[in-house]
């Protein structure tokens, strides 16, 4: 069986080998130089209590050393598509010809024909691990809730069977190879947006904070936390209207990084108070097992509902 898939699907497992082997070679090198840093600067005392300006300057200044290579980050949500369409292809273009009614004269039964998605996962496995391993130290210093949620952890295994199951629904109604795996990849970028900007902040009511703003932003809970909404409000959590904008209540005190004014907190009106929305740094696994689920679950369905068309309509 492992022969049959590999003679099946060897042009698109070396793609995606390929395209594996690129982004190593760009993330290697710079995360040796990040661990590095990372060790020379003394950052692991600042992950274990980032409090105090030296620790937050110090955190800022290796965020931007790396800032380059950290905007290329978002394009990353499009490798588990790539993948997931790509390895649909072959049983598409095999639907698309009918050499397929060949295929299941020979050896390879229909149901060993759909098996091809057993090892999908594995090309995702592998980008996690090597995001997981490149951005190690930034991960110790601002959390893994927000910014690189969807690329560490079991959710790219889903997001690859999902766009294979979609591909594969898609191409066994429709019967053309190359508009299914558009079709397929536009339908899961569009879910990848509707769950990343909508639906994630939604798997658990949020937590929320309220304490006075001359104690300044610094709060344990909020420091590797994905913080949905950060405003001024009053002792209740209110919001005040109109907003108080606190560079104009006090006077500054001087410059911080990049020129941006500092302010002392303790200028400020007792009656205000900052009010914080977030979800927990403790909540990635749970997150990360609900959004695996939801998207390798809707594979299945798409899946079994592709074998079944081709099944039937085949017969």
């Amino acid at each position: 069986m492992i022969w049959v898939a590999w003679r099946q699907q060897r042009a698109e497992t070396l793609i995606t080998v390929a395209v594996l082997l690129l982004l190593a070679a760009l993330l290697v090198p710079t995360g040796i130089d990040m661990a590095s840093r990372y060790d020379q600067d003394g950052l692991s005392v600042c992950a274990a209590a980032t409090s105090g300006d030296s620790c937050r300057q110090a955190i800022q200044a290796f965020a931007a050393r790396f800032e380059s290579i950290m905007n290329l980050l978002p394009w990353l949500n499009l490798v588990p598509g790539i993948i997931g369409i790509t390895l649909s292809a072959p049983l598409l273009l095999e639907l698309e010809s009918g050499t397929y009614r060949l295929a299941w004269t020979q050896s390879i039964t229909r149901r060993r024909a759909h098996r091809g998605a057993e090892l999908d996962g594995e090309p995702a496995a592998a980008l996690a691990a090597l995001v997981t391993w490149w951005r190690t130290p930034l991960d110790h210093l601002q959390g893994r809730m927000d910014n690189v949620f969807d690329f560490e952890g079991t959710v790219g295994i889903g997001y690859v069977l999902f766009a294979l199951g979609l591909s594969l629904a898609i191409g066994a109604v429709w019967r053309r190879t190359v508009p299914a795996l558009i079709a397929g990849f536009a339908g899961y970028t569009v879910a990848r947006i509707f769950v990343q900007s909508w639906l994630r902040q939604r798997y658990e009511a949020p937590s929320t904070s309220t304490w006075p703003a001359r104690c300044g932003f610094e709060k344990p809970e909020l420091a590797k936390a994905w913080i949905l909404e950060l405003r001024p409000s009053d002792r209740l959590g209110h919001a005040i209207s109109p907003p108080l904008d606190p560079l104009r209540a006090c006077a500054a005190v001087g410059n911080g990084n990049g020129g941006v004014n500092l302010i002392d907190p303790s200028c400020l009106p007792r009656n205000l108070f900052n009010h914080a929305v977030f979800q927990p740094a403790g909540r990635f696994w749970l997150f990360q097992g609900i959004e695996t689920a939801l998207f390798a679950g809707a594979a299945a369905v798409l899946i079994l509902f592709a074998a079944w068309w081709i099944h039937e309509r085949s017969s």
